[in-house]
């Protein structure tokens, strides 16, 4: 595998692309969620598997490690990195930044500004089991294939919510971190070749 071939294909699929733009502020509750590559035997996307528990809006639900931005995050990314060292323990120093993905909406009024970079692996991962039941890397082949299966890429505008999802083994990816992935996908496109 060449990782340094991958990172910059994906760094510069990502900075030459054009992403969704930011919503009115006075209309949504800014959030933002990290999308981390990974490089094991193949490149793959971390995701945290919320909690199961009863009463728990987001229970069981696949998301990028994030949450709200705090007043006292200095930024949106500030606020990404910081979630991403609660929820997973990972800090940033062992993360390739590589930008922003842009901005998706929530049918509850946030507004997540989605960041990607490339973990280096060498944190060990933790998690509180209130917040989040496991992480799972989902190789980004697999996404990728999905994407096209069902039809997904290239279609503007992009499919629907309930028809947007990317299973993967007894989970599913959908809500508006599909949304994320397959605008993901769409930007940095195959990168086997």
């Amino acid at each position: 595998m060449n990782t340094p071939l991958y990172i910059e294909k994906i760094h510069s699929a990502i900075a030459s692309a054009s992403h969704p733009p930011a919503p009115d502020a006075a209309q949504f509750k800014p959030t933002s969620v990290m999308a981390l590559f990974l490089f094991s035997r193949e490149p793959a996307l971390l995701f945290i598997q919320k909690a199961d528990r009863k009463g728990y809006a987001w229970r069981n639900q696949m998301a990028f490690p994030g949450g709200h931005v705090e007043k006292t995050d200095g930024s949106a990314r500030e606020a990404a990195f910081r979630e991403l060292y609660e929820e997973t323990g990972i800090v940033s120093d062992n993360v390739q930044y590589i930008g922003s993905l842009g901005h998706f909406q929530t049918v509850k009024n946030r507004d997540i500004q989605a960041f990607t970079g490339i973990w280096n692996q060498k944190d060990e991962i933790v998690f509180e089991v209130d917040e989040i039941s496991r992480v799972l890397e989902i190789p980004f082949e697999m996404l990728r294939q999905t994407h096209l299966e069902k039809g997904f890429a290239g279609r503007n505008p992009r499919p629907g919510v309930k028809e947007l999802t990317y299973p993967y083994r007894d989970v599913v990816v959908w809500g508006v971190t599909a949304q994320i992935v397959h605008h993901l996908l769409e930007v940095v496109g195959d990168l086997s070749g």
